[in-house]
């Protein structure tokens, strides 16, 4: 294996574009995702992924070989993410389209505006992958819309030492070679990164969601689409949680509690003869196209719904631009029925 590692090296290094292919493309959905955790946005992470790709083509005649190829495209992408992450240049928020719906006032602003959620079908191969010893939360866990987002609040260097440390599991000398820093600093951000991680999880304090594609959550997904499809506000309301969230990234507003949540379903319901829901799903969980019904029979697409579930019941729904609906394969638009 190391032979043919060492003549993949060499070749790529002469300049083989299939040799450097052979090299990176087994990481590349993985350091995808990885960039996605890091930026909160598919977007960046796509952005920032090509621009690790092509340094680690020009940079291959400096790759030592004292970490593995593996490791080292980790460092490159890392360090980029965090040059995005300092650049300051994130999507900024978006007004709210009044003209279609006229929503009450919301509980506050949103803080991460430029979330996007991350079809499951880029999660294929890049979860299932070997962590380090040092891991300490469960891939799916760690790609949940509710984790990404928490992550996002948190210092660039403490996200990166986080992600690196216990989502993936790398050790800490290795993270701190990744950085350019020690292993002091490296363990310092780690433990202030964790305690403010800690703060929010335990603020939120929810039950765990069922398993994915599972009766328990085919059940409470099931209930979900009969009363939205139905514009059913009461049924609705007994699927929240008492503290139910609804956010709606670009646009900074969120509505926290069931009772706001509930007006805004009701102002949203209110809007239009209905909305039909076509399942997919996004960051591990249930997501749904939403589309508009109209009066000649079309049902144009308004967004993105993706489902927070705590036990069995709603703790979250976010609500995405319908920009994002062809990321998976969902069309614009509906003919009639």
């Amino acid at each position: 294996m190391e032979l043919v590692r060492a003549d993949l090296i060499s070749r790529a290094r002469a300049g083989d574009g299939e040799a450097f292919q052979a090299l990176t493309e087994p990481h590349r959905r993985e350091l995808q995702v990885h960039c996605y955790r890091m930026l909160g946005s598919l977007q960046d992470a796509e952005d920032a992924l090509q621009d690790t790709m092509l340094a680690a083509w020009q940079g291959l005649g400096g790759f030592e070989g004292r970490a593995s190829i593996r490791t080292w495209l980790y460092r490159i992408a890392t360090n980029r993410c965090l040059s995005t992450l300092r650049s300051a240049s994130r999507r900024p928020a978006k007004e709210w389209d009044s003209s279609k719906f006229e929503l009450p006032d919301p509980t506050r602003l949103g803080e991460v505006v430029w979330l996007e959620p991350l079809p499951d079908t880029l999660l294929e191969g890049a979860i299932d992958v070997p962590l380090g010893p040092e891991a300490r939360y469960e891939q799916v866990e760690s790609i949940s819309l509710a984790f990404v987002t928490a992550l996002q609040v948190l210092p660039p260097r403490q996200l990166a030492v986080l992600i690196l440390r216990d989502v993936l599991g790398f050790r800490a000398n290795e993270v701190a070679e990744m950085l350019d820093s020690t292993i002091g600093s490296v363990t310092s951000a780690l433990n202030r990164a964790r305690v403010s991680l800690q703060r929010r999880q335990s603020i939120a304090g929810h039950q765990p969601p069922p398993t994915p594609d599972s009766p328990a959550e085919a059940a409470i997904v099931a209930k979900f689409v009969h009363a939205y499809e139905s514009g059913d506000v009461e049924a609705l309301v007994t699927l929240l949680t008492d503290d139910a969230f609804s956010s709606m990234p670009p646009i900074p507003l969120e509505y926290h509690g069931r009772d706001a949540v509930a007006g805004l379903c009701a102002a949203i319901f209110d809007a239009g003869p209905g909305f039909d829901l076509v399942p997919t799903r996004a960051n591990g969980q249930p997501a749904f196209g939403a589309y508009l019904r109209a009066a000649n029979g079309i049902r144009h697409g308004t967004g993105l719904l993706l489902l927070t579930l705590s036990g069995d019941r709603i703790c979250g729904i976010s609500r995405f631009d319908n920009d994002v609906l062809p990321w998976f394969g969902l069309p614009r638009s509906l003919p009639s029925r």
